[in-house]
């Protein structure tokens, strides 16, 4: 499957959008489907760096949107095991280095269509050898997670090793309570989380840091109201959600800051319904996808995250996804 943008633009047909819009459910499937028939594009190549989390992200919107089964099943379990290497990491593409983003990708791919046993079967390694390979990437000093041997650090990775091994019930394979510390660590005065200690707090981060204690069962750590207070300060007045102050609202903020309230149980601390206008307004009702924002080019990313976040608010049709 491409990660691609177009062909389609976000538009609506009128200013004021009608309270009974509709989420255009077929649009979106048929867009999701036609992503790796678009080979011809130099942007299907340029973006092939991103192929297997462009996997993740649209089955998971075909399966927020009721339809499982859109993509071929096994012609994704193939897919997903050529990106496999021998250390058990998989890369983005087949010949792609190894790297954690892509392995907890490939972990969400075979949980979700219940494919786990073909890494058995089939893989270039098993289940305790992807384990392994996560766990490897974990400083023991500091309880922080590389994203691959050449050692960037990056909160998305700690969150990520500990999502893919809990997917694997294989957690205990690293140190949770060092992980947890180190997550402590990048907390801020304003209640939020940076990409390391003393960063800046961003929306992305925050998902990733409450999630990480969530599955570690330690949000009591949080500072609910405080971040709550912060999360909720995202919302703009035409119902979108920023990143981190005075920047643009993007449809996939819907996701990172929703989920993070949902977490700490504040997620009615923003104005659901003026959300749910702003991501139908940044859908493309012509040929499916969902763009950053109004206008814009859609693509599987914010597809993916708009479609979840209207389905973390409670849009009817779809189903419930986890905050985590």
């Amino acid at each position: 499957m491409s990660l691609v943008s177009g062909p389609g633009r976000a538009r609506t047909t009128a200013s004021d959008l009608p309270e009974e819009l509709q989420l255009v459910v077929k649009k979106h499937v048929e867009y999701i489907k036609t992503l790796d028939k678009r080979k011809d594009e130099l942007e299907y190549w340029l973006t092939e760096h991103l192929r297997l989390n462009g996997v993740y992200w649209g089955l998971t919107a075909l399966h927020l949107l009721k339809h499982p089964d859109a993509l071929p099943r096994q012609e994704t379990i193939d897919f997903v095991l050529s990106c496999q290497h021998q250390s058990g990491g998989f890369g983005a593409a087949p010949g792609h280095d190894a790297h954690m983003l892509y392995t907890v990708s490939a972990v969400q791919i075979l949980v979700t269509i219940d494919a786990l046993d073909e890494l058995e079967k089939r893989g270039k390694g098993d289940r305790e050898s992807v384990g392994r390979y996560i766990a490897q990437l974990q400083n023991q000093d500091d309880g922080s997670f590389a994203g691959d041997e050449w050692g960037e650090n990056d909160t998305r990775f700690l969150f990520g090793a500990l999502n893919a091994l809990s997917l694997l019930r294989l957690l205990p394979m690293v140190d949770v309570a060092k992980a947890v510390s180190y997550v402590q660590a990048c907390a801020n005065f304003d209640g939020g989380y940076g990409v390391g200690p003393g960063a800046e707090s961003h929306a992305g981060q925050i998902y990733v840091c409450v999630g990480a204690l969530a599955i570690a069962g330690r949000l009591d750590l949080v500072n609910k109201d405080r971040l709550g207070g912060w999360l909720s300060e995202r919302q703009l007045d035409n119902g979108g959600l920023n990143g981190r102050p005075e920047k643009l609202q993007d449809v996939c903020y819907s996701w990172w800051v929703g989920s993070s309230l949902a977490m700490i149980g504040k997620l009615h601390w923003i104005d659901k319904h003026k959300l749910t206008k702003y991501i139908l307004e940044c859908q493309d009702t012509e040929v499916g996808g969902i763009a950053d924002r109004p206008g814009d080019m859609v693509d599987v990313f914010h597809t993916v995250f708009g479609i979840a976040g209207l389905s973390l608010i409670g849009y009817p049709g779809l189903e419930a996804v986890d905050p985590i």
